[in-house]
């Protein structure tokens, strides 16, 4: 092999060589992301990763040779041998963990060993609110089938199917895991955009919501003093996790695997006696299956699945999503209002999203706005939780209807 023959080989072999240029705006994108996460820190804990594996998704490499690639089986036509080639590193773990469901499922169990019930315990028709924050997702469910009807001449715009549109639905939950949870088995192909639409509004709460909520309230309502809590018994605690799993098991089994993860995750650390479980489950389990799930989802950003007028459309359906269920919240505590003595104040209705801890937290800041003696983050907190079980309701649901 001559110098020119050996130049060329190794030519074929550069990014730049095969590099497309939608490629090219792909790691544009993903340094976006980045950008987000570590300059503005919006969910920097998995937007990070996420968008780090859609540049290694997206590097430019020979045919055949993607780093996101899944294995494929294929048969030798000489010997009739099954062989398998096993595809790149992102692909083994997204089909280890996200085609199989596993990670969003470990998320479930490290959110559970975070998450304290006993404000949703103390109050329970809070629950309420973190039910009125799903219609967000039906309400999104529909305007993405209406989508499908749109046509420019004969070409379809949105091919969106019931499926689709209930993946995209889900995004009103604010729910990552969640998300992901249920377009893997709705819609996968939709998973990359669906992922990081999710990631993304949850990580706007700040900027999304407040807005609604200050149109949709009084200045009197913003100041409406909530009594304090009752104190919940440790009891309490230990049976709320296993009362809410036997309902799920009983009357929503699709919805048993993320509920049960929930509930197992609560009730290692309500129990008191497994705190190494608790510790394990809050921190190194938490931050591996991050890195993971975030890495995996990113190899979902490859250009030929992002750079299409689908994305286009889940990204502005994804923050209308957001928006009704912020909104609903809100009017259903003003509705709750008018039919009983003790007043809510309606910003903690927001809070039915299931983004933990930081809608709770939006509603006590803007609360406090308006009255700064007024600390409405434990009574968020209730709506707040209630909306982690909603949305894996509402997934099951989903399931239970159009997952066969």
């Amino acid at each position: 092999m001559d110098f020119t023959q050996a130049f060329i080989q190794i030519w074929h072999t550069t990014g730049l060589y095969n590099m497309a240029w939608q490629q090219g705006v792909m790691i544009a994108v993903c340094c976006f992301l980045l950008w987000l996460g570590i300059k503005k820190q919006f969910e920097p804990l998995l937007l990070v990763p996420i968008a780090f594996g859609g540049i290694l998704a997206n590097i430019p490499m020979p045919p055949g040779e993607m780093i996101a690639s899944l294995s494929t089986t294929m048969v030798d036509p000489s010997t009739g041998e099954v062989m398998t080639t096993f595809g790149g590193f992102l692909g083994i773990i997204f089909h280890a963990g996200i085609d199989t469901g596993l990670f969003p499922l470990f998320i479930f169990m490290a959110v559970g060993a975070m998450t304290d019930f006993g404000p949703l315990i103390a109050n329970p028709k809070m629950a309420l609110l973190g039910g009125a924050a799903q219609f967000g997702i039906f309400a999104t469910l529909i305007g993405a089938v209406a989508l499908s009807y749109i046509y420019i001449g004969d070409k379809q715009l949105f091919a969106f199917g019931l499926k689709e549109a209930a993946s995209i639905g889900i995004i009103g939950g604010a729910d990552g895991p969640t998300s992901i949870y249920l377009t893997t088995r709705l819609a996968p192909q939709l998973l990359g955009s669906i992922a990081v639409a999710a990631y993304s509004y949850m990580a706007l709460v700040p900027v999304i919501q407040p807005p609604i909520m200050k149109l949709l309230t009084t200045d009197a309502e913003r100041k409406i003093r909530m009594t304090q809590l009752r104190p919940v018994s440790k009891r309490e605690k230990i049976l709320f996790p296993l009362v809410i799993l036997i309902l799920c098991a009983l009357l929503l089994p699709s919805a048993a695997p993320l509920i049960g993860c929930l509930t197992f995750g609560n009730l290692v650390k309500e129990s008191g006696v497994a705190e190494r479980l608790s510790k394990t489950l809050q921190n190194e389990f938490c931050n591996i299956v991050t890195i993971l799930l975030g890495l995996s989802v990113g190899s979902k950003l490859q250009y030929d699945h992002f750079l299409t007028t689908e994305t286009l459309g889940i990204l502005v359906l994804g923050v209308i999503a957001f928006s009704v269920a912020t909104a609903s919240g809100v009017l259903l505590a003003k509705f709750m209002n008018v039919l009983s003595k003790e007043k809510i104040n309606p910003l903690i209705g927001s809070a039915g999203v299931s983004a933990v801890p930081m809608a709770a937290r939006v509603s006590n800041k803007v609360g406090l706005e308006y009255d700064k003696q007024n600390y409405l983050l434990m009574h968020a907190m209730g709506p707040n939780v209630a909306g982690v079980i909603g949305s894996a309701v509402a997934a099951g649901v989903l399931l239970a209807l159009l997952g066969k």
